[in-house]
């Protein structure tokens, strides 16, 4: 019998050795893979009082032919039958190749030029943290970072995050993923 946590760190451990089977990478310094997400991370709501801020972000090794990245922040635990969308960013210019910590703030300052976020589970543009219900097993946040053939999405504004997730499945050369974990 696994133990709640248990099964979430071996669901952890397996992606990680998948993400790490072809050169394309994402890292980040504010976070370890398959480690706990630190209070900076976290919410500040709902009950939760972290920081916010989105994650630094690195990425290499993106395939030959890429045009522009998109990232996502995603909770695939969230007791919602869908998941939970913490953060949307597309059309970042191919010549990205890494985010600053907090550049998901609402006013997307720290963003390239050209990229845009869209509306999270949350219902801004912009990232929002871990604050899974209390007493949850810890939630999985993966963090994906896809290279894209299109030098843009043709996406509405107010899209959903799954509108952009079947836009940029249609469009992805590669991925890079790495993932946290967070409970209360």
């Amino acid at each position: 019998m696994f133990f709640p946590r248990t099964s979430a760190l071996l669901a952890c451990l397996a992606c990680s050795l998948s993400a790490n089977a072809s050169d394309f990478t994402v890292s980040s310094d504010s976070f370890e893979n398959c480690a706990t997400l630190k209070q900076t991370q976290v919410f500040n709501g709902f009950g939760c009082a972290g920081r916010n801020l989105s994650p630094a972000l690195a990425w290499k090794g993106a395939p030959k032919g890429t045009r522009s990245f998109a990232v996502t922040v995603y909770d695939p635990d969230a007791p919602t039958g869908s998941g939970w969308w913490h953060w949307v960013v597309i059309d970042l210019p191919a010549s990205t190749h890494s985010l600053p910590e907090g550049a998901g703030s609402v006013n997307g300052q720290m963003l390239p030029a050209g990229a845009v976020q869209v509306r999270s589970d949350y219902g801004t543009a912009a990232f929002g943290g871990a604050c899974p219900p209390p007493g949850d097993r810890p939630h999985r946040y993966v963090v994906t970072v896809y290279a894209l053939k299109v030098d843009h999405l043709d996406a509405p504004r107010d899209a959903s995050p799954a509108l952009i997730g079947f836009m940029i499945h249609g469009t992805t050369l590669g991925s890079a993923s790495m993932q946290a974990l967070y409970g209360r």
